[in-house]
């Protein structure tokens, strides 16, 4: 295989009833402690096959795309495409990725809003055909380089806050639309659909109700011109809650059956990222420095002092940071909640502390202000929900290492997943029995993906 997955040579545990994913942890961290404290995630693979489940439950029959740079570790990857999951790529290397997984370029969207002329041109030699645009110098490049390409308009929502504003940079007005058609129309590119995103921080889920209406109109407009569309991209922000998902298909599904009924021939996808993998990885990081600071300069600015100047104040700094597995933090608020390993006494004091990458660069911060026990070096942190936006590609920055991964599985998911007829001989290879008592040496098959 190409690129991540070459190096790969990953493998899933598959726990038997006994054993848990915390006793997997505090297996992965005795063996860290003596052969060294590498940061590491441990990922529960059958919650994405309860994930696609729970989709298939609510939200069917909208196919979902999984958006690969949202997690594009193999073991995630290779259990998305035995489940039948698309994947909306940013870039070659992504499309390289998804191809090398035997995916059929049909189950394959370019969504990069600003793409390069030469992955342009590698999509279209690779027979991906469906991208996204959303105006006329992008739809231009576009012809230039791939003529058989099947386009989605991108058309902008009005989920716009004081802390929102990304889903305005990118996305055309329903006005822009027809001059892009007109466009396309002289070109002899086709427009097939229509996308939108709203992000998953938007409360007003009548966010979906406009959208959704402008794009019926955008499909109304291009009868006029002509094009056969036959697909509607609803995009992400889907936060992994049941409740958020019930939510959405609560108001989506009328508007649907209304303006896209299955007899239309439209085909209704989505582009749920962080649904599927957030809640599958926990990251554990170790403790490599500690300081003691005066309790001002850790206060965030405009926080009133309420402390005892007695009580001393920690600076922690950890084996992994924002050039890492906590990139989000340089370009959106990741609620980075730290909770200690190490067994500690209900009564015993809390201080205030920071916790800092190993970088000591002043960007490197993960967590401003937390209270916890009195930690010491080589004391280990646990933080979960750490599988979106946090498992792509990542900075060597001073040559840190990136964290292991350890890949697992219950026997009852793995039982779903055979029972769904989606266990293929190719996955099956990977796995390998953990017994209830785990006792696990570096040279076992407890499988990397470093």
């Amino acid at each position: 295989m190409k690129g991540f997955l070459e190096d790969a040579n990953y493998s899933i545990g598959l726990l038997d009833e006994g054993a848990t994913l915390a006793d997997v942890i505090d297996n992965c961290i005795y063996e860290h402690t003596h052969t060294g404290k590498r940061a590491f995630y441990v990922g529960d693979l059958g919650k994405l096959v309860k994930k696609n489940i729970q989709w298939q439950n609510v939200m069917s029959p909208i196919k979902p795309f999984y958006p690969v740079r949202c997690n594009s570790t193999p073991g995630v990857l290779e259990i998305l495409g035995t489940l039948g999951v698309g994947f909306a790529c940013f870039s070659k290397s992504e499309m390289a990725l998804v191809q090398d997984l035997g995916i059929s370029p049909d189950n394959i969207i370019y969504t990069n809003p600003c793409k390069q002329a030469s992955q342009i041109k590698y999509a279209a030699k690779a027979g991906i055909n469906i991208m996204t645009c959303d105006n006329d110098t992008e739809l231009k490049k576009i012809a230039r380089n791939h003529p058989n390409a099947k386009l989605l308009l991108h058309i902008a929502t009005e989920d716009i806050t004081a802390d929102e504003e990304m889903n305005m940079k990118f996305g055309t007005t329903l006005k822009n639309c027809r001059h892009l058609m007109e466009c396309a129309k002289e070109l002899g590119v086709q427009i097939v659909g229509v996308k939108f995103h709203v992000s998953g921080s938007c409360k007003e889920l009548q966010t979906y109700i406009h959208a959704i209406s402008d794009a019926r109109c955008v499909f109304d407009m291009a009868e006029e011109f002509g094009f056969k569309m036959n697909m509607l991209d609803i995009g992400g922000g889907f936060t992994g809650s049941e409740l958020q998902l019930e939510e959405v298909n609560h108001v989506i599904r009328p508007l649907l059956d209304v303006y896209f009924p299955k007899e239309s021939g439209v085909s209704v996808v989505a582009e749920p990222g962080c649904y599927y993998v957030s809640s599958a990885f926990t990251l554990a990081v170790n403790i490599i420095a500690k300081k003691t600071v005066e309790y001002d300069k850790l206060l965030p600015s405009g926080v009133e002092q309420t402390r005892n100047d007695d009580e001393p104040v920690f600076t922690y700094y950890v084996n992994d940071g924002v050039y890492g597995s906590f990139a989000s933090k340089l370009s959106e608020k990741l609620n980075a909640i730290p909770e200690v390993h190490k067994k500690y006494k209900e009564d015993e004091p809390l201080f205030a502390s920071s916790l800092w990458g190993p970088s000591c660069d002043e960007l490197d911060q993960i967590v401003e202000n937390c209270l916890l026990p009195e930690l010491s070096v080589g004391d280990w942190l646990i933080f979960y929900n750490m599988g979106s936006g946090t498992l792509g590609e990542q900075s060597t920055f001073n040559d840190y290492q990136r964290p292991l991964i350890y890949y697992m599985m219950s026997f009852s998911d793995w039982d779903e997943m055979q029972d769904a007829g989606i266990a293929s001989d190719t996955l099956m290879k990977n796995f390998f029995f953990v017994p209830s008592c785990i006792q696990l040496s570096p040279e076992d098959r407890f499988s990397t993906a470093a």
